[in-house]
């Protein structure tokens, strides 16, 4: 024991005459530690019974927008609109990496089509009238009419009607962007839930026979599926209204929640889902099995359309048959909530004041918290950081997703309050067994809501199957 003191006494040393090296380079050839004090992350977690961060344009109205305000993920700019800061971004660029595995898994090509939409597009298709005040419309200085795309079918629809010598062999056709959509909300609320500005993940497919269209719209929903099964979100996929987009055959994909805006009828033995917009007031029965249905609130993630020839009868979007006929596609259009469904999950996922993220998608998967400054275990933030090292070596995985708590003015109990409350998966904490032989450290595992006591060899071994995207 009287060996290992003086052997962190001797690397504490060290460190100090090395001066703060690790935190701007580190040593040749290791991860750069990334510090949470250097975080553009303005925390206003609140204090004792203090009521917490207030957006600028009047209090938080649910849990996720309050605990994003408070912990530093977002910033109201304007009502319904927010800045998005670096916590949020590496979520959201998380949750992307998931979105393209799965709609790659079904063959699908990433593009982007500009946000600045024709009139003449939307007028063609009727949709300029039919959507009302929540377009967004602009005149440029030539008079001519764009609007601010919330979606693209027209856009993707006249690029495919452009391509004049397409053939039944190229088809399907599965595109889709992951982009910055807008929308004229009238009262935007529930910070990132409905907000004026979002980004959405759009799929446009154009198939040979309606036959082909349904198959390619199964595989879809099913990739939907796997997507919220991946990020450990329970959901249902209920049938919908078409609505202004228009089609034969709707679903959504909802997550279950007091705050949800959707009032969805389930039948309790899963036969039967419907949102109620879709159903006339006397149907209160499952139409399989007879059994009572039961109303639930639900925040609407996902939506998907088979669309028919609606839009591509419009562009005159056709390819060539195996006869060598001119024939209209079959469409189909698949839209997910990249923000909304970052902010659900901090919604269903979170207790009332610490965020909990999906394990998959949370911005930084690992904190570790040395000891306080001056206090007996200080010298054990040198074998912390050594760790905090090693484990970058051994899982290079996980090097750019371990943040250092280096605020060791405050305690360890404070710190460890703004770890849970910040919903780190892992808190990785030098306490007073730290100076053991060998040092044992504590490890919160916070979704699963455990705390173990484990050695270097240890650690690296439960971390060895987070997964990140």
């Amino acid at each position: 024991m009287e060996a290992l003191l003086r052997k962190c006494r001797v690397l504490a040393l060290g460190a100090r005459q090395c001066g703060i090296r690790a935190r701007h380079g580190g040593t040749p050839g290791r991860a750069r530690r990334l510090l949470l004090s250097q975080l553009f992350q303005p925390l206003a977690l609140p204090m004792g019974g203090q009521a917490g961060a207030e957006g600028r344009f009047g209090e938080p109205t649910c849990r996720s927008q309050r605990l994003m305000l408070q912990g530093g993920l977002i910033h109201p700019t304007s009502p319904g609109c927010y800045s998005y800061l670096p916590p949020t971004v590496r979520a959201m660029e998380k949750l992307i990496k998931v979105m393209d595995q799965e709609m790659q898994a079904v063959g699908g090509q990433k593009l982007n089509l500009p946000s600045l939409c024709s009139a003449e597009l939307w007028r063609a298709s009727g949709r300029w009238d039919q959507m009302g005040p929540e377009l967004f419309r602009l005149v440029d200085r030539h008079n001519h009419g764009y609007c601010l795309g919330p979606t693209h079918e027209e856009v993707v629809t006249a690029l495919v009607a452009s391509q004049s010598g397409l053939s039944y062999k190229q088809l399907p056709l599965r595109l889709y962007q992951i982009t910055r959509k807008f929308r004229d909300e009238p009262k935007p609320r529930f910070g990132l839930l409905r907000s004026r500005e979002f980004y959405m993940k759009d799929m446009y497919t154009f198939d040979t026979s309606e036959e082909a269209a349904r198959r390619t719209y199964e595989q879809v929903c099913a990739a939907y599926c796997s997507l919220f099964t991946r990020l450990g979100l329970r959901f249902v996929k209920v049938q919908a209204a078409t609505g202004s987009i228009g089609g034969t055959t709707s679903h959504e994909f909802q997550l279950p929640a007091d705050i949800g805006e959707d009032r969805l009828l389930l039948c309790p033995h899963g036969h039967f889902a419907a949102n109620v917009e879709t159903l006339n007031g006397e149907q209160t029965s499952c139409p399989t099995c007879g059994e009572k249905l039961t109303e639930t609130k639900g925040i609407e993630v996902g939506h998907t359309f088979y669309l028919g020839t609606k839009y591509s009868s419009v562009a005159n979007a056709v390819f060539s048959s195996s006869e060598n006929k001119p024939q209209l596609a079959e469409m189909g259009c698949y839209g997910l909530g990249v923000t909304r469904i970052l902010a659900a999950s901090i919604e269903v996922l979170s207790t009332e004041d610490s965020i909990r993220w999906p394990s998959l998608i949370a911005p930084y998967q690992l904190c570790f918290i040395p000891p306080k400054r001056g206090s007996k275990e200080e010298e054990g933030a040198v074998l912390l950081e050594q760790v905090y090292d090693d484990l970058a070596e051994a899982l290079p995985h996980l090097a750019g997703d371990s943040v250092l708590d280096d605020r060791t003015q405050l305690t360890i109990g404070k710190r460890l309050k703004d770890a849970k409350r910040l919903g780190y998966p892992y808190v990785v904490v030098a306490g007073k067994r730290v100076c053991e032989d060998p040092p044992v450290f504590e490890v919160w595992n916070q979704n699963a809501d455990e705390v173990l006591f484990l050695t270097k060899e240890g650690l690296i071994e439960l971390l060895s199957k987070v997964q990140v995207p």
